[in-house]
């Protein structure tokens, strides 16, 4: 619901404040903006021409709410919303310590949010938190409003400046989406963190060779560091999670119709290629949890 993160949202032209107006139906800032809110509830906040890109189409949405939904991906939710917790548990703490109220309920962003699944898992498991949900996917954005009751859907472009108040979120979740470090760093408030999941070397490869899709890039967790050189810093030790998963062709099928694969394979080769499988396949998730702060 937007009208619980309307306070830290910001006007994506000049970083005014925005309000709601007309029932919320629309954002109108300081400086005389207006963005429209969908009728599915969510907003896009873009500057200027508006988004370059479209991100996930509707087919592949619906292949990864498919998915997740199925729980294959159950560790790497739990690892992600801990993360989250145990960095609120140490704002908190340090908040005490200093003497300052430490009951303002926290405010998470989470970037490349899909279809919130992620987020929505958190903020379930974090009494009062409400969520700021952003994807450049306006197919996404549809699932992400409904996804909680105390989410926020923003339609939006990381690379550019975010449409967040600067010293807002007290932590951001990145699951295996794009990053904006000097922006990360604008937003945060004072102890937050930025909690990243990065696909490793070996993530899925199982799959790799018998269907041909794309297989993770070396050197990712090294363009973290190097990205966020001035800007974030290393905040905990690095936890390294792989487990095995059982899919079956149906989930199979989901998982590369949600992944960069689907724009390089026709439903026909996939299902040409598919048909070899045996009926259930064990593959291995492999994935890299930082925890990074302002530097």
């Amino acid at each position: 619901m937007l009208s619980h993160i309307v306070d830290i949202l910001a006007d994506p032209a000049d970083g005014s404040a925005l309000q709601g107006a007309d029932n919320f139906s629309r954002l109108v800032s300081e400086t005389g903006h207006s963005y429209d809110v969908a009728k599915q509830g969510y907003v896009t906040l873009a500057a200027g021409a508006g988004l370059k890109h479209q991100g996930d189409d509707a087919a592949m949405v619906t292949a990864r709410e498919t998915y997740l939904a199925m729980g294959h991906f159950a560790p790497f939710v739990e690892a992600v919303t801990g993360a989250v917790q145990d960095s609120l548990e140490t704002q908190d703490a340090a908040e005490h310590a200093a003497g300052l109220n430490a009951d303002t309920a926290p405010a998470l962003l989470e970037v490349g949010a899909g279809t919130g699944y992620y987020l929505a898992h958190t903020l379930d498991s974090i009494e009062g938190a409400r969520g700021v949900g952003l994807d450049i996917s306006t197919h996404a954005a549809k699932h992400l409003a409904k996804s909680h009751e105390r989410v926020g859907a923003v339609v939006a472009d990381v690379w550019e400046r975010l449409p967040l108040k600067d010293d807002s979120i007290h932590a951001i979740s990145v699951v295996f989406a794009p990053r904006n470090p000097a922006e990360f760093q604008r937003v945060l408030a004072p102890g937050g963190e930025v909690i990243v999941l990065t696909p490793q070397a070996g993530h899925l490869d199982e799959l790799r060779e018998p269907l041909g899709i794309l297989g993770v890039e070396e050197g990712k967790v090294e363009r973290l560091y190097a990205q966020a050189e001035g800007f974030l810093e290393q905040a905990a030790d690095p936890v390294d999670i792989s487990f095995p998963i059982v899919l079956d062709k149906a989930s199979i099928a989901a998982q590369v119709g949600m992944s960069p694969s689907a724009r390089h394979i026709s439903p026909e080769d996939l299902a040409e290629r598919m048909a070899s499988l045996p009926q259930t396949l064990t593959v291995t998730a492999h994935a890299r949890l930082d925890r990074l702060r302002s530097a």
